[in-house]
């Protein structure tokens, strides 16, 4: 009876999400079938409608778009490995200053602890951030609130003024094309999904950030650039995983109230477009000295999810690979060294 109860508000949660996809696919939005569902989950969840997000699912649909990341890679990106370097050079500089700047909106304008603050502006995943700072002793709900703001603002951020700032929009010569359900062989189906299971399972076992996507990606990576499947999943799969994502992420506000979305929620909306501001400042710096594309590089620098803003990147046509090696190494680095700027820092909260 419990399991029934809660399986109802999933289901429709589920169901707003398609309407939602459904809406921005015929109104043109950028990434439709993530945007439509967060967005409408996000609405119902403060109106208090009788929604729940499907979290059990996300395990499942993660890996679908880690072997659709994957399907992008080719040999011929790996010429270009020596212009990543300085991306990479400057993205501990980036994360610094986006955590700083982040750091004294919390704290100063907001009036956050310092462990709140500290935790609710580092830009990382949103489980690891959660419980490193509840570890430390910081407000789970104001951090968890701070980073699914975050992630929210950014995406729908970029995704709808994308074109306004960069001159990009969706649909680029490298943006998906519909693949269907029996334009790929039984043999496509079974090594892709093998990338999908397998590239979970190892990816959780060796402790690879974001496990769940970063796995299978690897694995489709390397079984495509092998030339032992040349398909991406069925566009349908692909769609459904989307939808699930974006549902996920809208539902993350179900409970907060009204005063906590004015007060919690624009601070972390100033907080994600001064990031933003940093973000097109380093870019530019990037696409000067390296010639990387703009809206490859602000891409990069954008701290959404890593599973968001690969997509986001697939259907504005750039480099996916690239993309997502950049929010895999930022993950990578704030999980490893937030804890220990916060310890020395400690002494100076």
């Amino acid at each position: 009876m419990i399991a029934h109860n809660r399986l109802i508000p999933q289901g429709f949660a589920l169901v707003i999400g398609v309407a939602g996809g459904l809406g921005a696919y015929f109104l043109g939005l950028p990434l439709p079938w993530m945007l439509g569902p967060m967005i409408l989950n996000t609405v119902a969840a403060m109106i208090r409608a009788p929604v729940s997000g499907p979290d059990g699912l996300r395990f499942y649909v993660i890996p679908i778009i880690g072997v659709m990341l994957g399907s992008s890679v080719t040999p011929e990106i790996f010429g270009f490995l020596g212009t990543w370097l300085i991306t990479l050079a400057l993205l501990p500089l980036f994360l610094a200053s986006a955590a700083g700047i982040s750091f004294a909106v919390y704290k100063r304008v907001g009036g956050y602890d310092a462990v709140t603050a500290f935790y609710a502006a580092m830009p990382g995943g949103i489980n690891e951030m959660l419980l490193l700072g509840a570890e430390a002793g910081g407000d789970e709900r104001r951090i968890a609130l701070a980073h699914a703001a975050r992630v929210l603002i950014i995406i729908v951020f970029v995704a709808l003024f994308f074109g306004l700032f960069i001159g990009v929009s969706s649909g680029g010569p490298g943006a998906p094309q519909w693949i269907g359900l029996y334009e790929i062989s039984l043999r496509d189906y079974i090594i892709l999904g093998l990338c999908a299971v397998a590239g979970a399972i190892l990816g959780k076992r060796l402790g690879l950030p974001a496990a769940p996507v970063f796995g299978p990606m690897i694995l489709s990576g390397i079984a495509h650039v092998a030339g032992w499947v040349t398909a991406s999943p069925p566009t349908l799969f692909v769609v459904a995983a989307q939808i699930t994502i974006g549902t996920i992420i809208g539902t993350r506000f179900i409970g907060a109230t009204m005063a906590e979305v004015r007060r919690d929620v624009g601070l972390s909306a100033i907080a994600s477009l001064l990031m933003l501001i940093a973000a097109i400042g380093f870019a530019e710096v990037i696409a000067w000295i390296s010639g990387v594309p703009l809206a490859q590089a602000f891409l990069a620098f954008s701290p959404g999810g890593l599973t968001e803003m690969s997509l986001l990147t697939l259907a504005m046509g750039q480099d996916v690979t690239y993309v997502s090696v950049m929010h895999i190494v930022r993950i990578t680095l704030v999980i490893a060294i937030a804890p220990f700027v916060f310890r020395w820092a400690r002494r100076w909260f």
